[in-house]
């Protein structure tokens, strides 16, 4: 069938699967250049700053991103993939609805640490929103199907506990370099005590109750 045939049967044609295919490509490479960016220069980093490190032009990367939001959301969304991966693991490998919990928070604080560049980029501007949409979701649906929770009530914990451990995580993250500071382990005890003291424990005790 050549171009002309397939315009008309609507079929896609050869070279435009394969010019698809490698915008896609080409789009998560700018993606991960752009994370390794904002890495190494801070959550700042300029559009040009990127392209240089991407071994490209800004006007390539405007190709691809419209503007620097639709980046960083790009860049919110390859994050949550990751976190998405991270925090199924865990709830697969978790013995109780406890470690569980725990597994899902030192999941986000990890997350921190390991790049807190990363981690402003995505949540400190507009694009942040979404992002936090995203991660709030992925962790009330395990929750949910654990506790047998309603919907709302999952959703409403879900916000609530993303919140508390973010709050929690930025201000850990900002006392760090305190003589007195606590590390990431006893942050996701203390964490994971204070909700389970909540309405995650309470379910579950009710649940274990005859």
């Amino acid at each position: 069938m050549d171009r002309a045939v397939a315009a008309v049967h609507g079929a896609p044609d050869g070279r435009s699967t394969r010019w698809d295919d490698h915008r896609a490509a080409r789009r998560v490479e700018l993606v991960h250049a752009a994370r390794r960016a904002v890495h190494k220069v801070g959550p700042e980093v300029s559009m040009d700053e990127i392209a240089t490190r991407a071994g490209t032009s800004k006007s390539i990367v405007y190709r691809y991103f419209v503007d620097k939001p639709g980046l960083q959301q790009a860049v919110g969304e390859a994050v949550v993939a990751q976190m998405r991966e991270a925090l199924t693991s865990a709830a697969r490998t978790a013995s109780t609805p406890r470690d569980a919990l725990r597994s899902m928070v030192a999941v986000y604080l990890e997350m921190i640490e390991h790049s807190p560049n990363v981690y402003y980029f995505v949540t400190r501007t507009a694009p942040g929103l979404p992002f936090l949409d995203s991660v709030i979701e992925i962790v009330a649906l395990p929750f949910a199907q654990e506790m047998d929770a309603d919907p709302v009530d999952a959703a409403a914990w879900g916000a609530g506990a993303v919140g508390f451990i973010r709050g929690t995580g930025e201000w850990w993250m900002s006392a760090r370099d305190a003589p007195d500071a606590l590390s990431r382990d006893e942050v996701t005890d203390r964490v994971t005590a204070w909700l389970w003291g909540g309405p995650v424990g309470v379910l579950a005790r009710g649940r274990r109750a005859p």
